[in-house]
């Protein structure tokens, strides 16, 4: 017969759900894409990519090696990018500390620039790399990247999130969102892709925008933001991604 828990075994289980809480909030370990459980949601999203692209293209060994790199990639992003931003919260409670000064990134955009960055490494044949956005202009405005074969719309698409999670990707079939809220945001690409053009090099370290002293968000690579607090953290970041992974643009 089942015995009621006693109140140890209560407090020992609350101390465990309250780490394993805990250790979620802060930005993922270098390891962490390459555990069982991560490793087999990168086998599942590469499946899912090839099912975006027609039915001729999916056996192709070319666009499968294109498929494997981006779900490969999108999982080890996420979770550096989370790392290098120094996040320790996921979602809301990062935004809250962002916009009362208490820490520099953790914006959804923020992770939505860091993706598209991360995913525009290499030329895409097959597939290419999007800006979304839900509940646009509103107070819950959240902004994504996606995934979707080269010649198809919005949202024939694979939603990537690296912020709700804090670095642990989370992925949505774009089809089985409430459509009424989402939107594409082609024109996010277009400011972006200027400076990450397919190939690029940029390091992991480096961010599209930063936050200058007086708040207001301007490019990096503007005189103003230059000057900025936040630059120079980002600058800083750079040099040190140099000693830690000197031979690649990536600190993954």
């Amino acid at each position: 017969m089942a015995t009621a828990p006693t109140r140890h075994h209560l407090l020992r289980a609350a101390t465990a759900a309250l780490a394993l809480m805990l250790m979620g909030c802060y930005p993922p370990p270098p390891q962490y894409p390459y555990t069982q459980l991560v490793t087999e949601r990168r086998s599942t999203l590469r499946e899912n990519l090839l099912q975006l692209l027609p039915e001729n293209q999916r056996k192709l060994p070319a666009a499968q090696a294109e498929a494997t790199w981006l779900a490969d990639t999108a999982y080890q992003a996420a979770a550096a990018i989370a790392r290098v931003n120094d996040s320790n919260f996921p979602g809301w409670a990062g935004n809250a500390l962002v916009n009362a000064y208490l820490q520099d990134r953790g914006l959804c955009w923020h992770y939505q620039h860091d993706m598209y960055r991360e995913l525009r490494r290499r030329k895409l044949n097959f597939f290419r790399v999007g800006c979304c956005v839900r509940d646009h202009t509103k107070l819950t405005e959240h902004n994504c990247v996606y995934l979707a074969a080269a010649n198809d719309f919005w949202p024939q698409a694979i939603v990537l999130d690296a912020w709700m999670w804090n670095g642990r990707l989370k992925t949505d079939h774009a089809t089985e969102l409430e459509q009424d809220d989402w939107a594409d945001l082609p024109e996010i690409c277009d400011m972006l892709s200027r400076t990450y053009f397919e190939g690029h090099t940029y390091p992991t370290e480096h961010w599209f925008s930063v936050r200058c002293d007086n708040g207001s968000y301007l490019i990096s690579s503007s005189n103003y933001a230059r000057c900025s607090a936040q630059y120079s953290r980002m600058y800083e970041n750079i040099l040190k991604g140099r000693e830690e992974h000197p031979d690649k643009p990536t600190s993954y």
